[in-house]
């Protein structure tokens, strides 16, 4: 466990006496509040605001980051208050613990919902500090090298959140060591059986490198020496992560991997032409392999790494990649933005910093707005990824873009109107489809037309999340239009049978019950969501009506009280069976029309059932009635549909359309998409099977629709 004097001793030469002073009272008032605790390694808690210290202490950062790490977790699981954290360590410091403390008291409906809640608030605070994310990843560096004392289904679950958001923002920061500690360690516990095999052959293998790789080195030195080019040579084994990405990715065996190490020269100079003088002396020394040179000094990756890459055939004609860098530009490889923490009372930044965390935010801010738990976190994971592809605009500027990024994504990238109205573009002066990928080099031009729309097959082919939130955005709009026309004109109706008037409760007020009671912002919303098919207009009014509770309880199950042939109000003839309440089986739920049994239950009277139900066919023989059905009240009956057709905007309104048309009410709708094809659920009210089937056969009709069948709860259940 690492001590505090160590923290001290590794700080005293960048921090003042007064911080080493509050680093230390810290470091009290951290154990004192977490005193009884105890990790479920067993050891006490301190050890892990301990740890999180140490790892920003490496980093050399100040003093309030240092210390965030030792009060990281002080509010969320002990009895401390950003109150008193302000008032003993002042408002910088409490200002970062805040941002570092997990919304763990507010109850979410699930999991994802909550992850995405604590993302959302770490964007928000990082868009003002930026240190709240290098705590948070020393906060998750300690907790993955402890992930064994987790039970199975959680360390899967938090090594693949590791993997998705944790590695990358190491990435965009710029700090390598973390990136790749924080790969291998969720690679150890996603896939455990691939990790020990990669293991154990990169362990046979460590005698004949390690020769390899001090072979390699003297030569290169030998060479540098004779140029009089000064610097160090480096060769080390690649992460494991790095080796099964690349195994996975091109298909090939271990056997294959020829750059399991990789070397490096890095020159002590910060001047960029030294390195293009190495690389010379680098290439005159063996033979560079086509198309493996790659320049990031004169284009720097996404988190400003720079570094020229090349392969070379080397000694016993093996290839050899070699990386070649300053001093300054292996500092920021490596510890990235930390390394060139510049941090100022009144928060400013400086040089490429300043840029790199403009561009972290720009990428994460556009997240921030997404309401939709996965499509949150899955723009999130999209826009951590380092941006590679780099092209050029007709005046010569240079954009940088994700790898498979299209036309589109570089029209949005200009501005959203461009975006909306791209109908083609032009690379290197040849006219290409939306879906061309651009490649490094490219020269793009983008070929637009007043009063064109996007399309939503245009998702299909753009990467960035710009791009995707802006044709996303446009979308929704477009549909909400749609929605509301309809959703009004629905509710007009369903309003109007029970002699209501919709104007009228809106302008008396008591609409806004009814936007609380059904979770609804605003008017707009409530219209668009009946519009859309996911609240139906019997919802909207049932809230105006006053129900006695009594009559609603008996249309649910009315007692049959004649003797003999008797029909109850629910439209079922119950001959000989005195005085007993029905109820239709929701396993099946028959209408008139239906062939039909009843079934005796003990204290509940008869539960009526389709003949064909699975259920009843398993049950007590002799409790099995015959019943009929003898409707003489309009009563309706839900019934499950499921439509397949083809995905296209606006389907499901298309679909709930026409459904309406014919006096139907739907009382839940729901579409699944996948591969194009949209699957569309509905329970709706009908009166009895001749009215079920002129609904399907209008539904039909619509020309993307593939098939419509009547689903059973017992086949929907496994279905959706």
């Amino acid at each position: 466990m690492i001590r505090i004097t160590d923290i001290l001793d590794n700080t005293q030469s960048y921090l003042s006496a007064d911080e080493l002073e509050m680093i230390q009272k810290a470091y009290i008032y951290s154990a004192t509040v977490h005193q009884g605790q105890v990790r479920l390694s067993g050891e006490p808690y301190l050890t892990h605001p301990m740890e999180v210290a140490g790892i920003l202490v490496d980093l050399k950062l100040d003093a309030a980051t240092i210390i965030s790490g030792l009060l990281h977790d002080t509010v969320e699981d002990t009895l401390a208050t950003l109150e008193q954290i302000e008032k003993e360590f002042g408002k910088d410091v409490a200002f970062l613990v805040d941002g570092l403390t997990k919304i763990s008291k507010i109850s979410f409906a699930s999991q994802e919902e909550r992850q995405a809640e604590n993302f959302r608030k770490m964007i928000l605070a990082m868009s003002a500090d930026i240190r709240i994310l290098l705590v948070r990843l020393a906060d998750r560096m300690h907790n993955m090298r402890t992930l064994r004392f987790q039970t199975p289904e959680k360390s899967v679950y938090i090594a693949k959140e590791t993997m998705d958001i944790y590695a990358p923002l190491a990435n965009r920061l710029g700090i390598n060591w973390m990136k790749m500690e924080l790969e291998d360690l969720s690679f150890q516990y996603i896939a455990p059986d691939d990790y020990n095999e990669l293991s154990k052959r990169v362990a046979k293998t460590n005698e004949s490198r390690h020769r390899y790789t001090e072979e390699v080195k003297s030569i290169i030195r030998a060479e540098m020496n004779k140029f009089a080019i000064k610097g160090e040579v480096e060769g080390r084994a690649k992460h494991l992560y790095g080796i099964y990405n690349k195994m996975r990715e091109q298909k090939i065996d271990f056997d294959e991997v020829y750059d399991l190490i990789a070397f490096r020269i890095i020159l002590d100079t910060d001047k960029d032409k030294s390195c293009y003088e190495a690389l010379s002396m680098v290439h005159a020394l063996w033979k560079p392999v086509p198309g493996r040179f790659k320049d990031y000094i004169a284009m720097p990756k996404a988190n400003n790494y720079q570094s020229l890459h090349t392969a070379v055939i080397g000694p016993y004609g093996e290839r050899v990649e070699i990386q070649i860098r300053t001093k300054p530009m292996h500092e920021w490889a490596e510890k990235g933005i930390a390394a060139h923490w510049r941090y100022k009372e009144g928060r400013a930044y400086k040089g490429t910093e300043e840029n790199q965390i403009k561009k972290l935010r720009e990428a994460l801010e556009t997240q921030y707005e997404i309401k939709d738990p996965k499509e949150f976190m899955s723009n999130l994971k999209l826009a951590l990824f380092p941006e590679d592809v780099y092209v050029f605009t007709p005046n010569g500027d240079v954009k940088s873009f994700p790898k498979g990024a299209t036309p589109l994504d570089f029209a949005y990238s200009i501005h959203t109107d461009v975006g909306n109205k791209c109908i083609g573009a032009k690379v290197n002066r040849n006219i290409v489809p939306l879906k061309y990928e651009l490649k490094n080099g490219d020269r793009v031009e983008i070929i637009t037309q007043a009063g064109h729309h996007p399309s939503k097959d245009w998702l299909k082919y753009v990467v960035t999340t710009r791009a995707i939130s802006k044709i996303r955005n446009w979308i929704n709009v477009e549909e909400k239009k749609s929605s509301l026309a309809l959703g009004r004109e629905l509710l007009d109706k369903e309003f109007k049978r029970n002699n209501l008037k919709l104007g009228n409760l809106i302008k008396s007020g008591e609409i806004k019950k009814a936007l609380d009671d059904l979770k609804q912002a605003s008017l707009d919303d409530l219209i668009s969501q009946v519009g859309f098919g996911r609240l139906s207009p019997r919802q909207v009014v049932n809230l105006f009506l006053a129900v006695d509770e009594e009559k609603k309880e008996e249309t649910i199950t009315e007692k049959a009280k004649k003797k003999t042939d008797q029909t109850s109000p629910m439209g079922i003839s119950l001959t000989g069976i005195d005085d007993v309440m029905v109820k239709f089986a929701k396993c099946c739920n028959p209408i008139p029309g239906d062939q039909i049994a009843g079934y005796i239950s003990r204290g509940r009277g008869i539960t009526v059932h389709d003949i064909h139900c699975p259920h009843i066919k398993k049950m007590d023989g002799e409790r099995v009635v015959d019943v009929q059905w003898s409707v003489q009240e309009k009563n309706t009956y839900p019934v499950h549909i499921k439509v397949i057709c083809d995905d296209r905007k606006g389907v499901l309104t298309e679909v709930s359309s026409v459904i309406s048309s014919v006096d139907i009410n739907i009382s839940h709708a729901q579409v699944d998409t996948k591969d194009m094809i949209a699957t569309c659920h509905f329970v709706i009210e009908v009166r009895d099977i001749k009215q079920l089937n002129k609904i399907i056969s209008s539904i039909k009709q619509l020309k993307f629709v593939k098939s419509i069948e009547r689903v059973s709860k017992y086949q929907a259940s496994q279905e959706i």
